[in-house]
């Protein structure tokens, strides 16, 4: 017989990490695992941008739980996951990351004295304005294993009181998905026709930017400021910036259209994982708000400039190509100009981001399973 893992995804972030252990567990004589998407994000496009060119299987379940507030959603995905909880009778879930839906299906589990298994485990910002910071904590409070990417996380969590024996350092899941998938990535021709590394404007490479945290697009005065810093180093790097439809938005809202109506500025609808994948292994350079693109560029060796006050990933710091470089918008330039002449931050690849992270985890799960609880 073989022991039922639900996997469970519900926002963009989840995808890059469920893959590579959907795929790992498929492989397995122990283990079988259902796919649960609670529909945290959810449209027609981002279907085909991520479960097909991720080659993740159709959820087996779909809560289809839509927008809402913070409490609203993981109230919601609560309610709708105790019944699959019921009918399928798990040996385990297993969350990922730090979105609502890890943390909402991680307390029904935990209540329902169902093994709870977070990967991704034990990193932090130390910044409670964050809501995914509040996400992981509790996550990996209630969590019977936790699989870490990085060996400082088991030092985070042991300050919060969480045994050695819950902790296995594993490695990075969303590594291996972007060394699964590099070979597949888009052309940056395919991207941007007529684009020709070999006259101008592409003849020094170009910066990738995104940008979404409420903290940085919903205050105008922060969203003008980068947008200004951006228009700025447009004028010596042409700037591929797909607009995530959040940012859109705020632009429109405050009028700051003007700081981005630039030639230099190519704006883009929101991308699959494969362009974005595309871009970002050809980048001479990357500015972005987001937690797993410091991930990314880390892996691929590309620079890249953070554009918050902290990281919850300070690995891609002190061993990889990233940098902090907040809000402002002399910061920001500097070191875009350092990064231009030296060519930035070689960096390392951090320890276990082999490409065989998810392989680690099933294998501890397959002996876990069939030990006496």
């Amino acid at each position: 017989m073989k022991h039922l893992i639900l996997c469970v995804v519900g926002a963009r972030p989840n995808f890059t990490k469920i893959s590579p252990i959907m795929k790992a567990i498929a492989k397995s004589d122990t283990l079988v695992a259902k796919l649960v998407h609670t529909g945290q994000h959810y449209d027609q496009s981002m279907k085909h941008a991520f479960f097909e060119q991720l080659q993740i299987p159709e959820p087996d379940i779909d809560l289809g739980v839509g927008s809402g507030s913070h409490a609203v959603q993981t109230a919601e995905i609560m309610k709708r996951f105790e019944p699959v909880l019921d009918q399928e009778k798990p040996a385990a879930v297993l969350v990922v990351g730090d979105v609502n839906s890890t943390i909402a299906c991680a307390l029904v589990a935990s209540k329902k004295h169902i093994p709870m298994i977070h990967v991704e485990a034990g990193l932090r910002s130390y910044d409670r304005t964050m809501p995914e910071e509040i996400n992981r904590v509790l996550t990996d409070q209630i969590s019977d294993l936790l699989f870490t990417t990085e060996k400082d996380a088991e030092d985070n969590l042991a300050k919060e009181g969480i045994t050695k024996e819950r902790i296995h350092f594993v490695g990075n899941v969303m590594i291996d998905n972007l060394k699964q998938q590099l070979p597949r990535a888009t052309s940056v021709q395919d991207i941007l026709p007529g684009y020709d590394d070999t006259a101008e404007p592409w003849t020094n490479g170009f910066a990738l930017l995104t940008l979404h945290r409420p903290s940085n697009v919903d205050d105008p005065e922060i969203l003008q400021r980068l947008l200004e810093v951006i228009s700025k180093i447009s004028e010596q790097l042409p700037v591929i910036f797909p607009v995530h439809p959040r940012t859109k938005k705020q632009i429109e809202t405050f009028n700051l259209q003007h700081l981005i109506e630039s030639d230099r500025i190519i704006t883009k609808e929101p991308l699959g994982y494969l362009e974005m994948l595309g871009l970002m292994a050809n980048a001479k350079i990357i500015l972005t708000d987001s937690g797993g693109i410091q991930e990314e560029s880390t892996s691929l060796g590309v620079p890249c400039l953070t554009l918050r006050e902290n990281t919850e990933r300070p690995i891609t710091v002190t061993e990889g190509t990233n940098t902090i470089v907040g809000t402002d918008p002399q910061k920001i330039f500097s070191a875009f100009e350092d990064i231009m002449k030296t060519g930035g931050k070689a960096g390392n690849i951090p320890e276990k981001w082999d490409g065989k992270a998810a392989e680690r985890i099933v294998q501890f799960l397959e002996q876990w399973v069939q030990t006496p609880k």
